[in-house]
């Protein structure tokens, strides 16, 4: 059990005393050089941080090939502890964007927590580097599913705990309709986000898509990071997402897929490569997996049926 100090006049706990909230109203996240997003969202509990950001890159000296001191930037990277309910599940190395929508990402993702309504708070202190998410919700068995480990491939986490599988079974996506030519519009759209991997590299981006509309983009140390954070978001907003596409910088294993499959989306992009078992999951749970996707080149691994060829391409010699 960590230590903590306690705040008597707002009721909250705080691993180092230092808090302050946000309001209680509906908000839209605001863009910044990690985050993009449209979407709405809604929490009827209260947002608790020792302060409202933190740097995501930051100012260094490097020198090049021919000898010249260059002024370059570099990622931040720093560790953030998940807690539930002041017990403490894992410990993420993020860029530390949005470490409230991460952390209820990853908890949802996990299956650690399912009802959005029965949270009470997400409070963030940076001083010790910890987000607590505090709910109502009855957690069955938290003693098994933290005993039950997983190492995983994944960049930034790399563990899954026996309720990540979970209610995948049950999980049935929607058939997509797609274009080629939306395909196009969509990855050249992309090209506008990426802010911090323009500016300092070392880092994944993941986006929720509509049609060729970026809905919201957020980028971090890892791409699994940044999927529960989208995840957190959506969850938040209550945002369905069958008529979406997921996109991804990072290779597609069976943790991406099963993350996506679990936010209701039927259609993932990337522009790396996918696993053997990250392909199995995508047909076992019908989702259309489409890899090696930049410019106008992309190799559709599971659904080409729902891809309208509607563009004239020479083939491949």
């Amino acid at each position: 059990m960590p230590r903590y100090k306690y705040c008597y006049a707002l009721g909250y706990h705080s691993l180092s005393g230092k808090i302050m909230i946000s309001d209680n109203s509906t908000i839209t996240a605001k863009s910044s050089i990690a985050t993009n997003t449209n979407l709405q969202i809604k929490h009827p509990f209260t947002f608790v941080k020792t302060q409202a950001e933190v740097p995501l890159t930051i100012a260094v000296k490097a020198v090049n090939e021919a000898g010249e001191v260059l002024d370059k930037f570099v990622a931040c990277e720093r560790p953030l502890t998940v807690y539930l309910n002041w017990r403490p599940i894992v410990t993420l190395m993020t860029l530390g964007a949005k470490p409230e929508s991460l952390a209820l990402g990853y908890l949802k993702n996990q299956g650690f927590i399912s009802d959005v309504s029965l949270l009470d708070s997400v409070i963030v202190d940076w001083d010790v580097n910890s987000a607590a998410v505090i709910t109502r919700e009855q957690i069955a068995d938290l003693d098994g599913k933290l005993s039950e480990k997983t190492v995983t491939s994944g960049c930034g986490q790399g563990t899954v705990y026996g309720s990540f599988m979970q209610d995948l079974e049950g999980i049935t996506l929607p058939t997509p309709s797609l274009k080629q030519s939306t395909l196009y519009s969509l990855l050249k759209n992309i090209n506008e986000y990426n802010e911090t991997y323009k500016n300092a590299g070392a880092v994944h981006g993941c986006g929720l898509c509509e049609d060729d509309q970026i809905m919201a983009f957020v980028e971090d140390v890892g791409r699994h990071n940044a999927v529960d954070t989208l995840a957190g978001d959506m969850w938040l907003g209550q945002n369905p997402g069958d008529n979406k596409i997921f996109y991804t910088t990072g290779r597609l294993t069976s943790e991406m897929v099963i993350k996506v499959a679990k936010m209701g989306i039927p259609v993932l992009l990337s522009r790396s490569g996918v696993t053997q078992m990250g392909l199995e999951l995508a047909q076992q749970l019908g989702i259309t997996i489409i890899a090696r996707a930049k410019g106008r080149h992309f190799l559709v691994y599971h659904g080409s049926e729902n891809l309208q060829f509607d563009v004239n391409s020479d083939p491949v010699t």
